[in-house]
């Protein structure tokens, strides 16, 4: 297993729903972004990093993407498709596992923020390539696998004052 060194190039995925739903439900608050960033990069090379989001068509989210901007974070857009019956869907997966292979030439170590499970597969492939994988997430909702799979897990759970914001 690689351990994190000032050299190494990452690169930081964030599935800003599973962090939004997760801080809403657990917390009844919101998540600093600004805290992943700093704790992805850990004072190494960031070479990309990307926050997969989800707009509206009142678009009220668009301050919050902005915010994102500004802190240097990529933002990819996918509307929100509302089907006959009232669901609703807006499902990232695939958009950030073709973009963690597609990078995944050029760099040492992914962060992935999500503590979803699906991601399993990625981890795994990842990994056969020779890179590291770091996940962040809230430790309550996230999958098991997905934290036994990775090579750190980081708890947004126990430190919960440095990655949510103050209400």
């Amino acid at each position: 297993m690689t351990m994190k060194h000032a050299s190494q190039r990452i690169a930081l995925f964030i599935d800003v729903q599973n962090l939004y739903h997760s801080a809403k439900n657990l917390y009844s608050s919101r998540v600093n972004f600004n805290e992943i960033l700093k704790t992805a990069v850990s004072g190494r090379s960031l070479i990309r990093a990307f926050a997969y989001v989800v707009s509206t068509k009142t678009g009220e989210e668009k301050p919050f993407f902005e915010a994102l901007t500004k802190l240097g974070i990529e933002t990819r857009v996918r509307e929100l498709q509302e089907f006959y019956g009232g669901a609703k869907k807006a499902d990232w997966d695939v958009g950030m596992t073709v973009d963690a292979i597609r990078i995944s030439p050029t760099i040492d170590t992914i962060v992935l923020a999500s503590g979803d499970g699906d991601f399993l597969q990625l981890i795994e492939y990842l990994k056969n390539r020779g890179k590291r994988v770091e996940v962040i997430a809230f430790g309550r909702s996230a999958s098991s696998m997905l934290k036994k799979e990775a090579d750190e897990f980081i708890d947004i759970d126990k430190s919960p004052r440095k990655y949510l914001l103050k209400k």
